[in-house]
């Protein structure tokens, strides 16, 4: 199948149309790289483009039989002082791609969702029947995209899969892709920056939460498995059908158990100190996979250390690279 990625240069795009080559089909990454790197897109055809122009969109539509959409803002605490930029992007770039993907003869959509549709869940682990309620604008721009999609599905005989992701962590075991971000605010490279000194410490942001050790939970899930995931649902949406699906592991780690299994990973001290909660943070969010297991017979394998040693060697490697 000829496949569009947009976003995919990003992290997470990258590693899907990594995933989709190995499966035999055909890639085309689009991207403004303004948070992507071509780098990460190397050994695929690299259109830089914007999502909102539907003019360059259109002819790639017309050779392509699917399209797989990541290019959104994805920061939660970014989204909070500046909702402008998230609703520009994520909500009227978002449509721009929709409509553009209408107005072709592609019928095949994968939206790159999130947990944060959520907000608060009602209970963990988090199945999909949790009421989507949304507590920071992130999750909002990406809750009117899902809403989009079934609007969508119902007038033009589309079809998707939204798959809501959980913490994606890690980088591709063969080198190839990681995380590269700039300002970084993910947990597990930020760790390693504070590791490196490019940080004075590592903040924790708040530790009276109603968890265990008083430190956000989450189900961090390694990227390699949410990619594959992907695929799988690529060759669901040939049986004719929708979904959403939570993309997880079923199993959730402090922010303090994170810390300590990078410690163990590396042997190296983490500097952190305490700083006050951050606005739009959960306590707690935790996937039941269950229903992504059962529809796409596919499986998150890859433990939390695996995790960690797969991203340590990334970031080490690039480090080495700028030296």
């Amino acid at each position: 199948m000829r496949v569009l990625v947009t976003g995919g240069a990003g992290y997470i795009g990258s590693h899907t149309a990594h995933a989709l080559k190995r499966r035999g089909h055909e890639v085309v990454v689009y991207d403004n790289l303004s948070t992507g790197h071509a780098a990460l897109a190397q050994g695929f055809d690299l259109i830089e483009g914007d999502i909102c122009d539907t003019a360059k969109l259109a002819p790639i539509l017309r050779w392509v039989d699917a399209v797989m959409h990541f290019a959104a803002y994805a920061y939660v605490g970014e989204s909070v002082v500046n909702p402008r930029k998230y609703f520009q992007n994520n909500v009227t770039g978002g449509l721009s791609v929709l409509n553009a993907v209408v107005d072709s003869n592609v019928r095949k959509f994968i939206f790159s969702s999130t947990c944060a549709v959520y907000g608060v869940p009602v209970k963990v682990p988090i199945t999909e029947e949790n009421p989507r309620l949304p507590v920071n604008p992130y999750g909002v721009s990406k809750l009117m995209l899902e809403q989009a999609l079934e609007a969508y599905e119902h007038a033009y005989g589309f079809r998707f899969v939204c798959f809501r992701y959980f913490n994606a962590a890690g980088a591709d075991e063969e080198g190839r892709a990681g995380e590269e971000h700039d300002p970084e605010t993910h947990l597990i490279p930020s760790v390693f920056e504070a590791v490196h000194g490019d940080r004075p410490a590592l903040e924790i942001y708040g530790d009276d939460y109603p968890t265990p050790d008083g430190t956000c939970v989450r189900d961090y899930i390694h990227v390699s498995d949410l990619a594959e995931a992907h695929v799988l649902g690529l060759e669901y949406l040939e049986q004719g059908n929708s979904a959403a699906l939570n993309l997880g592991t079923g199993k959730g780690h402090s922010v303090r158990e994170v810390i300590s299994t990078i410690e163990r990973v590396t042997g190296r001290e983490v500097p952190k100190r305490m700083a006050a909660r951050r606005a739009g943070d959960p306590p707690e969010l935790v996937a039941d996979p269950s229903l992504a297991e059962k529809t796409l017979h596919w499986k998150a394998t890859r433990s939390l250390e695996q995790i960690v040693a797969t991203a340590w060697k990334w970031s080490e490697s690039k480090r080495a690279m700028t030296r």
